[in-house]
């Protein structure tokens, strides 16, 4: 089938993950001080600027976790390519197809079973 990946790409998308996952682990390390315990001492920080950095560590923590969940979906797809699993859905195992796997290397699902599984949200 023309949508299937060729075992030459295997490579060049285990490449493209890597590096993925490096530029998050960078990003999440660098963003740890912006998630640090805010000082509730209010003679140092006046209120607004205690709520702005509340404010600040929650978005933090937020863009951490988003980031810590991507890691573990790239690790997930670079296991499947290592069991020759990549590139099938894990849902109906049909072919991802290359288009979404361009879009997203680390696609666990096909555009059918992700629709449907955004639906059920």
């Amino acid at each position: 089938m023309m949508d299937e990946i060729d075992s030459d790409d295997f490579g060049r998308i285990s490449e493209i993950l890597i590096t993925r996952k490096s530029e998050l682990e960078r990003m999440i390390v660098a963003e740890k001080e912006n998630s640090a315990p805010v000082e509730l001492d209010q003679s140092r920080l006046g209120r607004l600027s205690r709520m702005d950095a509340m404010q600040v560590q929650a978005m933090s923590q937020e863009t951490a976790r988003r980031r810590e969940v991507e890691v573990r979906k790239i690790d997930a797809a670079l296991d499947r390519i290592k069991s020759v699993d990549y590139g099938y859905c894990l849902k109906c195992d049909e072919p991802v197809g290359k288009g979404r796997l361009a879009l997203d290397p680390a696609a666990p699902l096909c555009i059918g079973c992700a629709g449907l599984a955004e639906k059920k949200r």
